[in-house]
């Protein structure tokens, strides 16, 4: 099937989701997608921390600062998605349903991810990323979804606002308790076997009540609720979401206990101290700034001419398809590279091999370049997608396309 922009508007048409939430999702797989490529490719070692208020540099700190969004508002939207569901399933059949994606997400991140960020066939290391979060979260929202609509916002809100107070409970111990509590709310991580790590990089709990939120975000999006109030609603709570911000910040007020703000020497220092937030787990000013820039950003989406649309389109409708997809093509050409920047290939969550031996674990390119094959590889993953893409829109009737 050839494509053209007659195609691209079929399909738009024929689907039944909503146009602006796919194409806010290609945006942050995009500014995703540069984050990911910064870590195979950039120098971190000579760069250091992005955050660091004494060593950052605004190129680097607004790189870094930008993808900040793509988690937070990736797991808002798979809530409202799911909402979107239950308007053409019963409660049982989108439980069933919920149950069966979280755990093959589950899967997925085990066994494909790690293995595409490490490409080590012993999983020595074991990382859990977004994509657990999700899927665990899932699993638990086929519980949630039979609560009434009051008692879902209720909840999520409670989950977002109050977790920060479980931040005094850690735990250190190499045990199964330890383990446990860093699943739910604290990074970290827990030696198995004789050489063996799991590492909790996105604790569930506070990623659960984003998604519970993107739920309730959902019924705005129901057909029966007319344009200009779901506008005014995503207006008021975009805008309160970052006055809120704005409030708790400025104050060094209750919700993020790693970074607060303190008056610095140069101006941009100020910026980097208001605007730095703790995203491991995600603190409540971290879920501020984020989702009210979302909320925001779905009110100017529904206004984007197509033919901007359509771009973003491709990579938000295939979102799973690319995110496993530029993992490896990331990867992969960082080893092509590898020849031309020493002998050692960077991997962002620990090359196990490299680790071991005591070597230094980055590739080392200059920022700039970073921006060059962040948009190379775009173009190139471009085609498979809206390939597969096109592809998922013709065979709705085959089931296992909704689950990857």
């Amino acid at each position: 099937m050839k494509f053209s922009k007659l195609n691209m508007t079929e399909l738009v048409q024929k689907s039944k989701r909503i146009e602006s939430i796919d194409i806010l999702r290609g945006i942050i797989m995009i500014i995703m997608c540069l984050d990911h490529t910064r870590d195979y490719y950039h120098d971190l070692a000579a760069a250091g921390n992005p955050m660091n208020i004494d060593s950052t540099s605004p190129a680097l700190f607004f790189t870094r600062y930008i993808t900040h969004f793509c988690a937070p508002i990736f797991v808002l939207l798979s809530g409202t998605s799911i909402y979107l569901q239950s308007l053409r399933k019963t409660k049982s059949e989108l439980s069933i349903f919920l149950l069966k994606r979280g755990i093959w997400l589950l899967f997925l991140e085990i066994v494909l991810n790690n293995f595409l960020w490490q490409f080590d066939v012993f999983f020595d290391i074991i990382v859990f990323q977004v994509i657990w979060a999700i899927g665990a979260s899932m699993i638990i929202m086929a519980a949630i979804i039979h609560l009434n609509k009051y008692a879902i916002l209720t909840l999520g809100l409670t989950i977002v606002f109050g977790h920060n107070l479980l931040d005094s409970i850690t735990v250190n111990s190499n045990n199964s308790i330890t383990f446990i509590w860093q699943l739910v709310h604290q990074t970290g991580s827990t030696n198995f076997g004789e050489q063996g790590l799991l590492f909790i990089g996105y604790p569930m709990l506070p990623w659960l009540g984003i998604m519970v939120i993107g739920y309730a975000l959902g019924e705005l999006y129901n057909k029966k609720v007319d344009k200009k109030q779901r506008v005014k609603v995503l207006l008021w709570t975009g805008v309160g979401s970052l006055l809120l911000f704005c409030l708790l910040r400025t104050f060094n007020l209750y919700g993020d206990p790693e970074f607060i703000f303190e008056l610095q020497d140069s101006f941009f220092k100020n910026v980097v101290s208001f605007l730095r937030v703790s995203k491991y787990p995600p603190s409540l000013h971290y879920s501020l700034i984020t989702l009210g820039i979302a909320f925001l950003s779905l009110i100017v989406l529904e206004k984007m001419k197509p033919k901007v649309s359509h771009f973003f389109l491709v990579f938000g409708k295939v979102p799973l398809f690319f995110y496993f997809v530029h993992i490896a093509v990331i990867h992969l050409s960082s080893m092509f590279l590898k020849p031309f920047f020493g002998d050692v290939m960077y991997s962002s969550v620990g090359n196990n091999e490299n680790s071991l031996n005591g070597k230094e674990i980055y590739l080392g390119v200059d920022l700039i370049y970073v921006y060059i094959a962040w948009v190379i590889i775009i173009g190139v993953l471009y085609i498979p997608c809206r390939k597969y893409m096109n592809y998922k829109g013709m065979n709705k009737d085959k089931k296992w396309l909704s689950y990857f």
